[in-house]
Order: structure tokens, then sequence, then C-alpha cells
């Protein structure tokens, strides 16, 4: 079985229900300063930990007394312009005194469906994470919207896993685990401990079980352990209400534990193999050198740029001897053509703006 505590690099998704209570409409306090104290353990040992958050527009519902039930898309929206601000300001609040930093990170689905805008976000998050921040991800619900939205921040949370290449992936949730049928309405029903394959029969037994405040049910929690143990990351189902949900879970709490199928990097380098090249860069020995050693691949080594491309397609990297690998390029093939041969502190000024010191980076990468 999957272990919170050999983790090193979490991901815990945060639901709604969890956050804000039911009759109020306030935010839960206490139980959010008891999640930081468990986040800033979980940091103190070195494991890398981001929050995917829901929770703005219920917070938002209340602060501008929309009624209860669904809400019109721009109402949805104008509750999550309100409530983003007071869930931001929380999260600051009760991370703040353990020496840690929030950093508030808003994404759509087409942010993980676009590579460019997906190299982007990725890049992002791990600047972030080498800075010791605690990244809160929640989806854009101010202009996201139903063509575009991931529909469950369950779904959010398995892409952003996927992004930077966590092991393990834990949802807190109104329930602990899955069930073979709705425990709330089946007495027979039995939580499997683990789960280590998503099978048809366990997709059946996957009903629409949520609770008033949140939009998700088991069916995409299935979705996301699929997502996230796809690309080699462990996921948990686990009741979340409690105080200090994460140090109950290392405690044996109740919960569902779905198996990883391989490696997080492993299944990231299949994906990168997986594409068609769009272009070619030629690289001098020096450079092939330094990528045979680990290194990202910078714009002084380069010789040629073949082909047309864009930012996160790939491209196949040569060097004198012949083919090295290949890799998902962070600038265009006009951009890569003007900064080749250049030191990356030349780049704004060839460019006329900021750009990334690599022209593919590493974990981008598959030699």
């Amino acid at each position: 079985m999957a272990s919170l505590s050999a983790a090193r690099r979490l991901v815990v998704k945060i639901g709604s229900a969890l956050l804000v209570d039911r009759d109020s409409g306030n935010l839960r306090a206490g139980w959010l300063r008891a999640l930081a104290q468990d986040v800033a353990m979980i940091k103190a040992r070195g494991t890398d930990v981001i929050l995917v958050s829901s929770g703005s527009i219920a917070l938002g519902r209340s602060a501008l007394a929309l009624p209860a039930g669904t809400l019109p898309l721009e109402q949805s929206q104008a509750a999550a312009a309100v409530g983003q601000i007071r869930l931001a300001r929380a999260y600051e609040e009760v991370l703040a005194p353990h020496g840690l930093t929030a950093a508030q990170v808003l994404l759509t689905l087409e942010d993980s469906a676009d590579r460019r805008r997906y190299l982007n976000s990725r890049a992002t998050m791990e600047q972030l994470l080498r800075l010791g921040t605690v990244p809160i991800v929640n989806e854009n619900d101010t202009v996201a919207t139903d063509e575009i939205r991931f529909g469950d921040n369950d779904r959010l949370a398995a892409q952003i896993a996927v992004t930077v290449g966590a092991d393990v992936l834990v949802l807190l949730s109104d329930v602990d685990g899955f069930y073979s049928g709705d425990p709330r309405g089946d007495a027979s029903a039995t939580r499997f401990d683990v789960i280590d394959r998503i099978t048809p029969d366990i997709e059946a037994m996957a009903g629409d079980v949520g609770s008033g405040l949140s939009k998700g049910g088991m069916k995409t929690k299935l979705m996301a352990a699929k997502t996230a143990t796809g690309a080699g990351c462990a996921m948990a189902i686990t009741e979340g209400s409690a105080m200090r949900p994460l140090s109950a879970l290392e405690a044996g709490a109740p919960a569902t534990w779905f198996s990883p199928q391989g490696d997080p990097q492993a299944a990231r380098k299949r994906w990168i193999s997986a594409m068609k090249p769009k272009g070619e860069i030629r690289v001098d020995a020096g450079a092939a050198r330094a990528l045979a050693q680990g290194n990202s691949l910078l714009p002084a080594g380069v010789t040629k740029v073949l082909g047309v491309f864009g930012r996160g397609d790939l491209v196949v990297i040569a060097g004198p001897e012949g083919a090295l690998g290949q890799g998902l390029v962070r600038y265009t093939s006009t951009e890569a053509e003007a900064i080749k041969g250049r030191h990356s502190s030349d780049i704004e000024d060839v460019l006329g703006y900021p750009g990334r010191a690599a022209l593919v980076h590493r974990d981008d990468m598959v030699m």
C-alpha cells in the first residue's frame, strides 16, 4: 500500500463541504488552522505540498447573500470572484504562523489541454515549489464556462498531480473511501482498503454520491484515480472533516488507496516518447556532453534549428554523432533560431522580452 509519510511530492484536494459550514456559509477556520499544522509537519520533512482547494463559490455565495441551490453561470462567476479573495487570504493567514508562504494559482481545463499553457503551468509550479511555497490551486471559476471547466476539483487535483509529477494524491472528502454501494442508503455496502486496478466492475459501483456544497461524486473520483494512477501517482480517498485529517490518514484512518501504475517520471517519459516531433534542434559536442550528464538544453549549445514548431511542441535533439533524444521545446522555431548560440543572459536583448533560460528543460526531455 502507498504511504503518505514516504511521499516526495503530495497533492491534497479539499472540498467545499470541508471548508465551508453548510448552515452559516462561513469558513471553518478552526479546521483550516488544523490542516495548516499538518501541512507544516509534512513540509518540515522535505515533502512538497500542493493544495487544490474548492470553496471560492461557497464563500462568495454567502458574502453576496445569493440563494441556495444551483446558481446561474454568471452568478457562480461573480461569487467566485468575491470568494476567491477570502479563500486566498484564509490560507495565507493559517500558513504564515508556520513560516510558510501561500501562492495562488488559478487554472482552467484549457491550461492542461494546450501544451504551451501546460508547460507554462508546470514551470510556474516547479518554481513555486523550489522557492518553498505552498501553492493553493483552484479552477478559475470567474472565467471558466461549461465548455472549458474541469467540472470538479477532483479532476483538477489529478491533473495537477500529473503536471507536477506527484507521487501521492489525497482527496479529502465527506466519505471515508470507495464503497461497493452508497453507504448512506445501502447497509451492505463495504469499503475497499486498496484498489490495485480500476475494472469495469469497480466503475459500475460508482454512484453520484456528493454533498449539498460540493459538485463531485464517486464517478469523478474514479476519473481522478484513473488519471493519477496512470501517471504513476498513488491516490487516497478519506474522510476529511476531523481535525488534522492528514495526520489521521498517516495514523491509519479509514481510506481507500488506489495503487499507482508505475513511476511518475517513467510515465511522463512515456508520454513524451509517444508524441510526434515537429522539428529538430542540433547541438555541438559540448552541449551533447552536458545533456548526457542530465542537464537542460541551453541556447548556447545550439548550432542549427530545423522545421517549424511552436512552444510546447516536441523536437528531436541531435548532436554531431546523431540523435540524442527528444523533448518539449520552450520557444518557437523563430525564437530558437534567433537565440541559438547565445548565452541565456542574452535572451532578453535578442528577443526584446525575458524568456526561460533553457530551450528544452531536462524534465521535459527523453534521452
